[in-house]
Parts: structure tokens; sequence; C-alpha cells
């Protein structure tokens, strides 16, 4: 089960975001915040982490 932990302006932030959550070892999906088949690298988009893991990413958030 995944839970929405940040919502971000474009798809590079979002990939950043991604890669340094996973660089600590914590598994993250990307979703579109708006219809998946309308996004773009402009759309919005949503960090998910695994539920009961979100005390991780805001450790790794607290680190940088």
């Amino acid at each position: 089960m995944w839970v929405e932990f940040k919502r971000v302006s474009n798809l590079i932030t979002a990939e950043i975001w991604k890669d340094l959550f996973e660089g600590e070892g914590l598994p993250t999906k990307l979703l579109p915040d708006s219809d998946i088949l309308d996004w773009s690298e402009k759309s919005a988009f949503i960090i998910y982490v695994p539920k009961g893991r979100e005390h991780v990413a805001e450790e790794i958030m607290r680190k940088i």
C-alpha cells in the first residue's frame, strides 16, 4: 500500500526527490496529479512512499 507523501510542481522536481529517496533505500512512486493520460513534464506530480515508512522520508528530508 502506498500513501501520498509530497506534491511537487513538475516531473523534474519529482524525479529529483525520487532519486534522493531511493538513494537512501526508500521505494518511491510518482504519479501525475491530473489524469494519467493527459500528463506532461510541466504537470504537478504526487510522490508516494510505502505506508508506514513516511517517517523515513521525513528523516531523509530533514538531513538535506
